[in-house]
């Protein structure tokens, strides 16, 4: 049996040139204040869109030629008005794919006005129970966040669950699977924490103590967990992080198309770069532009024994060498994902 046609064992979800993703960030402010949030208001701004510029700028990024997902991010989306407008005119324009990620106060309520079929929710949670996630999100938002959950699938909207992956609740993530079930949640997203925002801050993240994750303990952890929670008929996605030895890189910068756009007219297309002025996109006077010198896009192109170019320059602490200088692993695109279904 060929390995990716195996149910329990993960498939790679290569970049596909027909599809476009749209990450939309409408504000960066947000009613929580979570220990590892990636947003960086002196790199992305701390305004919210207008109406106007929320459709302007949908109307640029969609692709009648391609499959075009938006992604509704903030800070919280759902704080902001006229974000069921948001989707709604995403629709219109032809928007295949919707989703808004929320921390699960749903906002403006949020569960009345919007239809099933319009959205998918997807819920950030980080501990199985309120002793491991409040801490890293805050005081009731487990008991919140779970409660919204519960409801949205009762009245029969697509949900799913993320969890973002550290030293602070990886010995947890095995309980994770029971919780899904008990709330109904068929789709589970594992994210690995990434040294952006609040967490390149955090004084856990430093070399001594780090909060990111080494590769013994994602391997032998993630892939164990996101198999458990697949026999229980959950789908879940988790970054590929690791190379194989004869596995080629892959860059989502030079294959893909993602577009990670901030209320400031920031367009990246690398999540990593997102606390650094390398944006190789802008948008202005309506247009999106290329911006000069050294970007983000101009970096891509460089080929280097670690996979990775942006992971080298950016954090480098993630990477491990043998004793003749070559890398333990190669790190993978941050994009590239694996599925167990």
């Amino acid at each position: 049996m060929n390995e990716n046609s195996h149910p329990r064992w993960p498939r790679t979800l290569y970049f596909q040139p027909d599809e476009r993703n749209i990450f939309l960030h409408l504000l960066t402010a947000c009613n929580l204040s979570c220990r590892h949030c990636y947003i960086n208001p002196a790199q992305h701004g701390s305004g919210t869109l207008t109406r106007s510029t929320m459709e302007e700028w949908l109307a640029l990024f969609v692709d009648p030629g391609k499959k075009s997902n938006v992604i509704f991010l903030g800070g919280e989306p759902t704080l902001h008005p006229d974000l069921i407008h948001g989707v709604r005119y995403a629709q219109q324009l032809g928007y295949q794919g919707i989703t808004i990620d929320t921390n699960g106060f749903l906002h403006h309520d949020l569960l009345t006005r919007l239809r099933p079929e319009e959205a998918v929710l997807s819920f950030s949670l980080d501990g199985p129970d309120p002793a491991i996630n409040d801490p890293l999100r805050g005081a009731g938002v487990f008991a919140t966040a779970t409660a919204n959950l519960k409801r949205a699938v009762a009245k029969g909207f697509d949900v799913s669950l993320i969890f973002t992956a550290s030293r602070l609740n990886i010995e947890h993530l095995s309980r994770m699977p029971d919780l899904l079930a008990e709330l109904g949640c068929r789709r589970f997203f594992i994210q690995v924490i990434g040294l952006r925002g609040k967490s390149a801050a955090e004084p856990a993240a430093t070399a001594d103590d780090p909060l990111q994750l080494t590769p013994d303990q994602w391997l032998e952890v993630v892939p164990k967990v996101a198999a458990e929670a697949a026999a229980r008929g959950i789908r879940v996605i988790y970054p590929k992080v690791y190379l194989e030895p004869d596995e080629p890189f892959q860059c989502a910068g030079r294959l893909g198309e993602n577009f990670f756009i901030f209320p400031n007219g920031r367009v990246y297309l690398c999540p990593l770069c997102e606390d650094f002025p390398l944006n190789a996109l802008r948008l202005e006077d309506g247009k999106l532009r290329e911006n000069p010198g050294i970007t983000e896009r101009k970096l891509f192109s460089l080929d280097i024994p670690e996979g990775c170019v942006m992971n080298k320059l950016l954090q480098p602490g993630n990477i491990a060498y043998h004793p003749d200088g070559t890398p333990r692993h190669r790190i993978s695109c941050c994009l590239l994902k694996q599925e167990i279904d």
